[in-house]
This record gives C-alpha cells, sequence and structure tokens, in this order.
C-alpha cells in the first residue's frame, strides 16, 4: 500500500531535522470520546420534529 501524505511529510521532517513528531502524541492508545446511539424514542422524537419546522401554517 501507499504512504499517505502525512505520513510522507512526517519522515521527511524526521530525515531532515531530525525531529520526531509522532513523540508528541498522547501517550493511550484507544479513544476515551464516549460514543452512544441514540435509543427508538430519542430517534422518533427526532423524526418528529425534524420534518415539523418546514410545515408552518401562516
Amino acid at each position: 500500500m501507499s504512504q499517505s501524505r502525512a505520513k510522507k511529510k512526517r519522515m521527511h521532517v524526521k530525515r531532515t531535522v531530525g525531529k520526531d513528531v509522532e513523540k508528541n502524541r498522547q501517550s493511550i492508545s484507544f479513544s476515551t470520546h464516549e460514543r452512544i446511539t441514540k435509543t427508538k424514542n430519542e430517534k422518533l422524537d427526532h423524526d418528529f420534529t425534524k420534518h415539523k419546522k418546514q410545515y408552518k401554517d401562516d
């Protein structure tokens, strides 16, 4: 597989300047961002109010 443009830039900086940019990254190897899915009621409420704003009786 080919390398991404960002990886090529990191490798170039490491070769020329000698600075390893990857060491600045956090040491946690997994994401701490909580991902939760919507419940059935939340999805129904969202769909119910989503199109309601378009139909105004003026």
